[in-house]
């Protein structure tokens, strides 16, 4: 169905009925955009991440609006009524605590139930943690897979390693500050210690920084020094897509089995290895 805004009228913003998504800074105050504070400052309400984040914004610019809270912990609540704002004719903005809405944030289903509804949704870009990682990283950024925070759930976690380990294109992964060691010693083992990466901590902001060039010289560096900010991992893929053609599961079982029978892990990876036609690093770091 053809959408009922028109180009001509975004003079007009906002537009009655219509959901907009509000790219708002990750770091650097400056980077929000002049159509995105007359947004915010126009239109019905703001619904947000963290009103106590989106009040910094509000307050900065001297905008004053309604704020109200849409977050995974009350968004099935929130969303008919936003829903019900809209279909009578109110304008609502969305925002995140950083960057763009509707990523890795209920913000993704909101934009579902609202296009389902026959509202309409309209994106007011801004900054984006990972495309900014991305395309400053070195690494090819002309195809990638975005994968968000990986899963805590052992099993899942392990599955989109494994994944992430035989992709031959760009990864770009979120982590929190506790939990990057441990994914760095998680990416070693499944992609091996020399696999390019850059780590970018804390971008556009004071101590923005863009670290290492491979897994080994990062995990080296967060040895002697604690993590402290929100990071984005860039991970370049694989270079060989010979070695992308096997089965990961299929050969983990097969190499536990070969252990649980007697043979070492160095003996069976590399007895695989030359079975496959693998390099053994890749079979070494399935176990």
């Amino acid at each position: 169905m053809k959408s009922k805004v028109s180009l001509s009228h975004r003079n007009k913003e906002p537009e009655n009925g219509v959901l907009y998504l509000v790219g708002t800074p990750i770091g650097n105050l400056s980077d929000i955009s002049k159509r995105a504070l007359h947004i915010l400052e126009n239109v019905f309400l703001i619904a947000c991440e963290d009103t106590r984040q989106t009040i910094k914004i509000m307050n900065a610019f001297n905008i004053s609006n309604h704020l109200e809270s849409f977050n995974k912990h009350n968004s099935l609540k929130k969303i008919p009524k936003i829903i019900n704002y809209l279909n009578d004719g109110k304008s609502i903005a969305l925002v995140s605590d950083a960057g763009m809405p509707g990523i890795c944030d209920p913000g993704e289903e909101l934009v579902k139930y609202s296009k389902n509804a026959g509202c309409d949704v309209i994106c007011i870009p801004g900054p984006c943690a990972a495309i900014t990682a991305l395309v400053s990283s070195g690494l090819p950024s002309s195809k990638f897979i975005f994968e968000g925070f990986l899963p805590k759930k052992k099993s899942d976690r392990e599955k989109a390693l494994l994944e992430i380990s035989k992709n031959i294109k760009t990864t770009i992964i979120l982590e929190s500050p506790h939990r990057l060691n441990k994914l760095l010693k998680e990416l070693k083992k499944y992609c091996g210690g020399s696999r390019k990466i850059q780590v970018a901590k804390e971008l556009t902001k004071k101590f923005e920084e863009h670290i290492g060039q491979n897994i080994n010289e990062v995990i080296e560096y967060f040895e002697n020094k604690a993590p402290i900010g929100e990071f984005t991992i860039v991970l370049n893929g694989i270079k060989n897509t010979q070695e992308n053609d096997f089965d990961p599961i299929s050969l983990k079982r097969e190499l536990h089995e070969l252990v649980s029978f007697g043979l070492s892990l160095t003996a069976a990876s590399k007895y695989l290895a030359k079975k496959n036609n693998l390099s053994k690093r890749i079979i070494y770091n399935l176990y």
